[in-house]
């Protein structure tokens, strides 16, 4: 069993078709906080550590973009993951496991952590873990993709962080064959990726409703 395979089956679901609606980010952050809300985060995150394919894609939304409104998040730039980053790139897998679960533990939404963490259970040859934090991280990224058809400004992708959005472009199989364009928003910055007559609409939202 190799995470290829199903990352490729990952990359074909971007085909699928699916309902397409204005995400009301205020309305996640509400929500994510109120203990008697159906979409409260403890409710949300024990279903999503648990049994990640019981949640719909409602559910997935207020996860995936509730992650802009939670504090004490992992960053690229911490210290912790910048040594997952070395121990995966040293194929020292029983410390990736090590690191990689106490990050998650820690931000169990970040796809950066989900992403290594697949990785290294597929070399691992970990097939429970694997297909768990596969459906994870499928599950997220149908957010992104569900968001938006990425064919003009109004219609954009949305994505947490430049991070995701190069998950996302990977998914959308947007390569080194394609050009970036921004353009700065008072929420965000949009990227306008092309090649020849095709063009991808992609914002990284910068969020503050505080």
């Amino acid at each position: 069993m190799k995470y290829r395979i199903f990352l490729l089956l990952l990359l074909i679901s971007v085909f699928g078709f699916s309902q397409k609606s204005k995400i009301d980010f205020k309305g996640i952050e509400k929500n994510l906080r109120n203990p008697q809300s159906l979409y409260n985060y403890e409710r949300l995150i024990f279903k999503f550590k648990g049994i990640p394919k019981s949640l719909d894609s409602i559910e997935a939304q207020h996860l995936y973009y509730g992650r802009n409104f939670r504090e004490n998040k992992v960053s690229t730039n911490d210290e912790e993951f910048k040594k997952l980053v070395v121990a995966f790139k040293e194929n020292n897998f029983e410390d990736c496991i090590k690191l990689g679960r106490a990050l998650y533990d820690k931000d169990p939404t970040n796809l950066d952590v989900l992403l290594i963490l697949l990785r290294t259970y597929d070399a691992k040859q970990d097939s429970s873990n694997f297909l768990h934090h596969l459906s994870q991280f499928k599950l997220l990224t149908d957010a992104m993709k569900n968001s938006g058809d990425g064919k003009s400004e109004k219609t954009a992708y949305y994505v947490n962080s430049v991070g995701d959005e190069y998950i996302l472009l990977n998914i959308l199989n947007i390569g080194q064959d394609f050009t970036r364009t921004s353009k700065s928003l008072k929420d965000g910055v949009m990227d306008i990726w092309k090649n020849n007559n095709n063009e991808v609409y992609i914002k990284v939202l910068y969020l503050d409703f505080n």
